[in-house]
């Protein structure tokens, strides 16, 4: 056998069955009379295409099953991560003709191919073509043989239908809030299946990093109002609230009048019902708005943002902080938590990225339409152009990736309710999507930071304690909604 691989064509599902997680298992139709006709020899060009890209199976770490049922093992001794499942033919070509990452990921959501296993891992091949297909002798030889798999044919199943991108000027109100819908109003039960009790669709804080995501998000909030240093009676407004956890976490335990906004109804809509099963409607409330559009005039004692700053864009941050330094009272404290940029990117590569994004980045036409990340240096800098000075800035990239491993996981395992829920297609984007920002976060190709900005008076005076002791003191909580925690 080539390169001391193992094939087996016999008891192969079983086998790989050991590395499998809950995931895609629909079965496929009967392929095309033309389909199996080719079979034999696009095998072989299969198996090609692979060693060019990841080298000879003995020394991969993963596994490969193909449509034929035939199973490439390593010869490491190593169970493998996961299984590249390569469903027809012409599954390759679809992944790979584009080279691109949207290609990739597209060719995922009408199951040409398939992970079993380890989603987080399997994302790492992605790099890992990037870097082959750089040289030009590599890219040349594997588009030859790309071509002489079976051609393209409409793909079977649910493949759902394909998104349009949000069309008007970019970050105009009305295409913002086409694209926080587009994400967001998938469905609440949907994200109720894998997020926290809470529904807290942003980074955790692990302490340990044992805790159950239910515990790491109350640890999360409770951080946020600690740094914020929260007291009764104090005013705070949560731009971007999802389904109102902070406002809700805020008002119940540090007795504080809260404001939430969203652009998802649906979002807004649960979160309401939530605040009045918590009998908070006297201290916090949810409304659909943009930030922008608040009233003048109108300011808060404390002011968070949390996991919507990356959906800005760059060149409206200027605007964003200065809307938010104007939301935030002299004296007061505004805490901006968003994922960052930790790889600078050049002008020239940012503008054509930008150019190109919505045709060649998964993330941009599927999952957050017209994001866009900064580094850190450029958020202070816009920040405190606008005005505030920057008294903390806490990174909690690994966090995130261990917040995401914890979604993927319950994603799926809830795999069936999911696809019921939202669709097959809805469930693969979100399954990947998550499993590859696991792996950037993980990697420090992103990062996410939490830093906290005092809008300090005239007297320059921020009203802060000199040390962060008070932080991590166990404290009792006041006396709020009939009792302490």
């Amino acid at each position: 056998m080539e390169h001391g691989a193992r094939w087996r064509r016999t008891g192969t599902r079983k086998a790989a069955s050991a590395v499998r997680r809950p995931g895609p298992t629909t079965a496929q139709p009967r392929a095309p009379r033309a389909e199996v006709e080719t079979a034999a020899p696009a095998v072989l060009t299969a198996r090609g295409v692979l060693e060019n890209l990841f080298g000879p199976p003995a020394v991969r770490t993963f596994a490969v099953r193909l449509w034929d049922g035939s199973v490439e093992l390593p010869d490491n001794g190593q169970q493998p991560s996961f299984t590249l499942v390569l469903r027809r033919p012409g599954a390759l070509r679809r992944m790979l003709l584009p080279p691109t990452e949207l290609a990739l990921g597209e060719a995922f959501l009408h199951d040409d191919f398939d992970v079993e296993g380890d989603a987080e891992a399997a994302t790492a091949l992605a790099g890992e073509i990037s870097s082959r297909l750089r040289s030009p002798v590599v890219l040349a030889r594997l588009l030859a043989r790309l071509r002489t798999l079976p051609p393209d044919y409409p793909p079977q199943g649910d493949g759902g239908d394909v998104p349009r991108h949000p069309t008007g000027r970019l970050h105009s109100r009305d295409r913002d809030a086409a694209a926080v819908r587009s994400h967001y109003d998938v469905g609440n039960d949907f994200y109720a299946l894998w997020l926290d009790e809470r529904m807290v669709y942003s980074c955790a804080y692990f302490t340990t990093g044992t805790e159950s995501i239910d515990a790491a998000q109350e640890a999360k909030l409770d951080h946020i109002c600690r740094k914020l240093r929260l007291t009764p009676g104090e005013t705070l407004l949560d731009i971007g609230c999802g389904w109102g956890s902070l406002v809700l976490h805020a008002a119940e335990n540090y007795g504080v009048q809260a404001l939430g906004i969203t652009l998802s109804e649906p979002q807004a809509k649960l979160a309401r019902r939530r605040i009045g099963e918590a009998g908070l409607e006297d201290r916090c409330r949810v409304e659909v708005c943009d930030y922008r559009d608040l009233p003048r005039g109108i300011a808060f004692d404390k002011v968070a943002s949390v996991g919507m700053f990356e959906h800005v864009g760059r060149t409206r941050l200027p605007a964003y902080f200065s809307g938010s330094y104007r939301l935030t009272k002299p004296g007061g404290f505004f805490m901006n938590h968003g994922i960052v940029l930790l790889s600078p990117v050049s002008a020239p590569r940012r503008a054509l990225g930008r150019a190109l994004a919505p045709r060649t980045s998964f993330l941009q036409r599927h999952v957050f339409p017209d994001g866009e990340l900064v580094t850190p240096g450029e958020a202070l800098r816009y920040a405190e152009d606008a005005g505030f000075e920057a008294r903390d800035l806490e990174s909690l990239r690994e966090h995130y990736a261990l917040t995401l491993r914890h979604w993927v996981r319950r994603l799926e395992d809830r795999h069936e309710e999911a696809a019921r829920l939202a669709g097959e297609r809805t469930y693969r984007i979100w399954r990947l999507y998550m499993a590859a920002c696991a792996r950037a976060f993980a990697t420090g190709r992103i990062g996410v930071t939490q830093t906290l900005f005092c809008r300090t008076g005239e007297d320059g005076l921020c009203p802060l304690p000199p040390t962060r002791e008070d932080l991590y003191r166990v404290t009792v909580r006041p006396a709020t909604n009939g009792g302490t925690r």
